[in-house]
């Protein structure tokens, strides 16, 4: 396992990779970031880009989404995964604002995650990305990064890296190391294919260490 100094000088070495890591959801506003963030669940950001390009023209208002059928919104995000589902949520989701927030997102992660399709982690990224608060969401490439460089155990839930994480890196830093992590693992340590050979963090990193000895044998 990582020691807190060790984390630092990996997080540092990602923010030389990734100066300008961000959210790539594209968005204008907090509503259209839940909607953005909602349609992400096992699916790519470049996905969701494409199809949120045309959805929040036609759609701008809670009030917007009920005023089609539930059919008609299905097939506005067809191409996304699960969107028989997703479509029942954004719906619920915008009867629940309008009735309970005055139409409006609530910035309190405790009344975030009520919403229909919102989880710990959706709820994590609109409270940091939307409205500044320090939040560490972890999605799958937060996950994977964080346990192939033994920050977090292997066995550790999604909830326990969490909570791993906030542990050892300062709250200020939270929002950016959740960025940071994730274009880490989203271009450079894939899931597949992770580039260990050219790796800076290489020494740091048990897995890669692993792999390339296993490379070695071969």
């Amino acid at each position: 396992m990582l020691n807190k100094k060790q984390i630092h000088i990996c997080l540092d070495e990602m923010r030389k990779m990734f100066p300008d890591a961000h959210c790539e959801l594209r968005h204008e506003n907090p509503f259209e970031l839940v909607i953005a963030v909602l349609l992400s669940a096992q699916c790519t950001d470049a996905l969701v880009n494409k199809v949120t390009k045309g959805l929040f023209e036609k759609y701008k208002t809670p009030h917007d989404y009920l005023e089609v059928t539930l059919e008609e919104l299905q097939q506005d995000i067809r191409s996304i995964g699960l969107y028989r589902n997703k479509a029942k949520n954004i719906q619920k989701l915008c009867e629940i604002l309008l009735k309970e927030y005055g139409g409006e997102v609530p910035k309190e992660h405790s009344e975030l995650v009520k919403l229909p399709g919102v989880g710990r982690k959706t709820a994590n990224v609109v409270v940091s990305v939307a409205f500044g608060e320090p939040a560490l969401a972890v999605d799958t490439h937060v996950e994977r990064v964080s346990k192939r460089l033994g920050i977090c155990r292997w066995k550790d839930s999604v909830l326990e890296v969490e909570k791993t994480l906030m542990g050892k890196i300062p709250r200020d830093e939270w929002s950016e190391t959740h960025h940071r992590l994730i274009f880490f693992g989203r271009y450079h340590c894939k899931a597949q294919s992770p580039q260990c050979d050219v790796c800076p963090l290489l020494d740091l990193c048990r897995e890669g260490q692993k792999r390339m000895k296993k490379k070695e044998k071969i």
